[in-house]
């Protein structure tokens, strides 16, 4: 310890000394019998008293508690255990009783009434708290910042009685003995698939045991905060582990979110130069690399200390002590820029934000659904978990909603993650009955608390039978951008995407050396969640022939199709088709299903039907904020028109309507060639959008016979 750190030590014992006997003598006119204390409880006492001083609860109360049972007639011990207790939920009906005896024997014990009516508050003993408060703040000596902390503690009991009189259908069960210890675990966060869950935990697992504050090893110290790792198998979680000395040290590394294919996870770590910022780590095969802090804006001065990331990897959203808030810790956003780093730094608004501390987001895969933790709004009592949903058409956040009674209580909730499907949570808490301080619990949603539209696709990735890394791109095809490009796990080959609505996807696999495989997924209008397995095979000996044209007669080479059904011997059914070459006399934009060779239509004649009430156009575009689209590029290929559908999301077609098929993919073919490569044809039907695919049943094309 150098000289400054034991100068600054030896003023904070006199201070504490000091200190201490002023407390106690505004607490009791006696004193208290410590001349037969051994010398290490004296010691020891002096150790707390300090710990008390600075605030610094958690590591008092276990010197005060021992203190209490070796001398239970002192009353003082009680008094500062019972206040020390109510920062630890396992210790709240202990520290009630010890205040109710400290208030039978001293009511002029200081702020006695408002620390009881605390403790009443914690043991959902509402009305006996809210009788205490409205004594202590009858006394007009109270300071302005006490009135405002006794005003707030009135609503939080007002709120929680109204919450506990009607509590959720939410069942809430603690995840075992495998999952959590004696120690604490809380901060889970899961991918998407729920294959994988990462923690933060603090006990004697952790990296250097008990430590002071200079991280020595001191047996009043703490354990400081390493992340740990379990994965699902066979549909059981697996004994959690250390994720490894990549990422925890011997100081605190607490883990915060994780991205929904659980390759990449942020950490906070505190530098000591600001409160703390966030760092992300990759995943490497099967190993985790050094955490590095995140570039760009996200990180200031201030304390950043959680966050979460969009389905897209495009969007986090995360929390801060930075000025310009409303109050305390505020929920911002940043948008990912072209060089990498993170920027364009927004607010969330008064909506979600509130003038006290809000914190712990997380983004659903949906998209829309935000849940985060506010100590405002209408919480039960200091953090309460609330959700608010996204509205992309004039991107605002609705009303936040208390998830409510048993998920929320009179303490500290936060840190709750959701399930892709909607069906589960997981959260930490420190209920009474658990294994350690906090545990992890899993929560059973009430079936009516958010229906997620959001399509899931995974499966594996292979090249001759063996897992590979290969590229995943998946573009959005109504409006020319790239959604996500990720990889392939090279160890596992398993490959995770989360979809959200309002848009048509093609995913694109990508190994070199081999021709692109692709999928095409509609999901403009998908009313739930969904799941979508595809397994990607690469085949040396079948696959690995490049294809650089196209021969006359042949097939044109199509790059992908969507097809929602296959008749025997009818068209397949398609909704878009990319084209890359088409010679003369060649199919026009269509593959025949593979049968048998009779009583298969001539698909030359096909391009050329036309029927009454039938009319073809080339889509260019599908927004849910019309205003965005621009196409001054598209000067030349014919008006554009917009279309307005029920799902709310506005079609742009361009060029007008064409009778037949083949005049349509002409016009399709010249808006390509100016510069809107996704564009592609489709069919309205007596005014209403259909699929290519079903041409068959409005009698364009002619019944197949069986």
């Amino acid at each position: 310890m150098n000289t400054v750190r034991k100068s600054y030590a030896m003023k904070n014992i006199i201070s504490f000394t000091f200190t201490f006997f002023l407390l106690f003598n505004c607490f009791s006119q006696g004193t208290m019998k410590v001349r037969k204390w051994r010398k290490t409880e004296k010691d020891s006492m002096l150790k707390a008293q300090l710990f008390f001083q600075e605030e610094s609860y958690l590591l008092a109360l276990p010197i005060f508690d021992k203190l209490t049972q070796n001398h239970p007639n002192e009353l003082y011990l009680k008094y500062v255990t019972g206040i020390a207790g109510l920062y630890r939920s396992d210790m709240h009906e202990k520290s009630l009783d010890y205040l109710l005896e400290v208030y039978s024997k001293n009511k002029k014990a200081s702020d006695i009434r408002f620390d009881l009516a605390r403790a009443y508050h914690f043991n959902y003993k509402f009305d006996e708290a809210l009788v205490m408060l409205h004594e202590y703040l009858t006394n007009k000596k109270r300071s302005e910042k006490e009135r405002k902390d006794g005003e707030q503690l009135i609503e939080y009991c007002n709120n929680a009685k109204i919450f506990f009189a009607s509590p959720a259908d939410a069942k809430i069960q603690n995840m075992g003995d495998l999952m959590n210890t004696v120690g604490s675990e809380y901060v889970p966060v899961i991918s998407s698939d729920e294959s994988v869950m990462i923690f933060t935990y603090t006990g004697d697992q952790s990296i250097g045991g008990l430590q002071n504050g200079y991280n020595q090893p001191d047996s009043f110290g703490i354990y400081y905060e390493d992340v740990f790792i379990s994965h699902k198998e066979n549909g059981n979680w697996v004994t959690p582990s250390s994720i490894g000395t990549n990422i925890n040290t011997n100081v605190n590394d607490a883990a915060i979110a994780i991205s929904n294919n659980g390759q990449k996870l942020f950490v906070f770590k505190d530098d000591s130069y600001d409160g703390g910022d966030i760092y992300i780590s990759s995943l490497d095969s099967l190993n985790w690399s050094a955490p590095e802090k995140i570039k760009g804006e996200i990180n200031s001065a201030a304390w950043e200390g959680s966050a979460s990331i969009s389905s897209d990897e495009k969007t986090i959203y995360f929390s801060s002590e930075r000025p310009g808030g409303f109050g305390g810790r505020d929920i911002y956003q940043a948008n990912l820029l072209r060089d990498g780093a993170w920027g364009n730094i927004k607010n969330l608004g008064i909506t979600v934000n509130t003038s006290r501390d809000d914190d712990a987001p997380f983004i659903h895969p949906d998209g829309r659904t935000l849940i985060y933790s506010s100590q405002g709004l209408n919480s039960m009592g200091s953090y309460d978990i609330f959700s608010s949903t996204f509205n992309p058409t004039d991107s605002s956040w609705s009303t936040p909603k208390n998830l409510g009674y048993p998920i929320n209580t009179p303490d500290d909730d936060r840190y709750f993650v959701l399930s892709t499907d909607g069906k589960r949570g997981y959260y930490a808490s420190g209920k009474t009955g658990g294994f350690g301080l906090h545990d992890i619990y899993m929560v059973d949603m009430p079936d009516d608390f958010i229906q997620p539209n959001v399509i899931m696709v995974k499966g594996n990735i292979t090249m001759d039978g063996l897992p590979v890394l290969a590229s995943v791109q998946v573009d959005m095809t109504d409006n020319n951008q790239n959604y996500i490009t990720s990889n392939s796990n090279p160890v596992k080959g398993n490959y995770l995407i989360n979809l959200t609505a309002g848009h048509n996807y093609k995913i694109s696999y990508k190994l070199k050396g081999f021709p692109d495989q692709t999928r095409i997924i509609d999901a403009m209008t998908i009313n739930g969640y969904s799941e979508k397995f595809f397994d990607i095979k690469f085949n040396t000996k079948t696959d690995s022939i490049k294809i650089d044209s196209v021969k006359k007669d042949s097939i044109p080479a199509i790059d992908s199709i969507k097809i929602d059904s296959v008749k025997k011997n009818s068209i397949a059914a398609i909704e878009s088709i990319k084209i890359a070459s088409v010679k003369k006399d060649s199919i026009p934009a269509i593959k025949l299903a593979e049968s048998s060779k009779k009583n298969i239509i001539n698909p030359t004649d096909i391009g050329n039907m036309s029927k009454e009430g039938l009319e073809f156009k080339v889509q260019i575009a599908a927004y849910n904020l019309p205003k965005n689209y621009k196409y001054d590029y598209l000067k030349g290929m014919g008006k554009v028109e917009k279309l307005l559908l029920e799902d709310g999301i506005t079609r742009f077609t361009i060029g007008g309507a064409f009778n037949t098929l083949n005049e349509a993919i002409s016009h399709k073919k010249k808006v390509q060639s100016a510069g809107q490569k996704d564009a592609f044809v489709t069919a309205i039907y007596n005014g209403k959008r259909v699929y290519l695919g079903d041409l068959e049943k409005i009698g364009l094309v002619p019944v197949q016979p069986k």
